[in-house]
């Protein structure tokens, strides 16, 4: 089975990015290039966070969908989306690393995939104590590839 899938996603909690980077347009636009799986972009951020949990619902395993009601809204945008299957969301976020070491200055960028709201939630709390989960939704935060990858774990 082939399907496609786009993880390194943005929200409109991201610098430079469109305002119009939400879940319903996430979607719309999966749709009419043939993209299965999007990943949500930003879940780090706490305001997107909040937003991607009231607006999706559990569908396969650590796949969300949009609630019926948004997904309602979206053919009256659209009506030929009604032919195409659901856009599937998987939490997804991009982090910034910056930390010196004997060697010097490193800065390594990450994509982060979580299964569930839980998860991130948990993994969020210990990233917040590296840098402020608000600013961006690229977070930088002051840690290393390491000590991600232990959180991560």
């Amino acid at each position: 089975m082939y399907f496609f899938v786009d993880l390194h996603v943005h929200s409109k909690h991201s610098r430079a990015t469109s305002r119009d980077l939400d879940l319903e347009h996430l979607s719309i636009w999966a749709r009419r290039k043939g993209i299965h799986v999007v990943g949500t972009g930003d879940f780090t951020h706490p305001t997107w966070r909040a937003e991607l949990q009231s607006k999706l619902v559990p569908a396969e395993d650590g796949l969300f969908r949009l609630t019926p009601e948004i997904e309602a809204t979206l053919f009256e945008k659209d009506p030929t989306l009604q032919d195409v299957p659901p856009t599937r969301f998987f939490l997804t976020a991009e982090v910034n690393n910056i930390f010196r070491t004997q060697d010097g200055l490193h800065k390594i960028q990450s994509i982060l995939t979580v299964p569930s709201f839980e998860i991130a939630s948990q993994l969020c709390e210990q990233l917040a104590q590296h840098g402020d989960l608000f600013a961006d939704g690229r977070p930088t935060l002051d840690l290393s590839g390491q000590q991600l990858l232990e959180y991560v774990i």
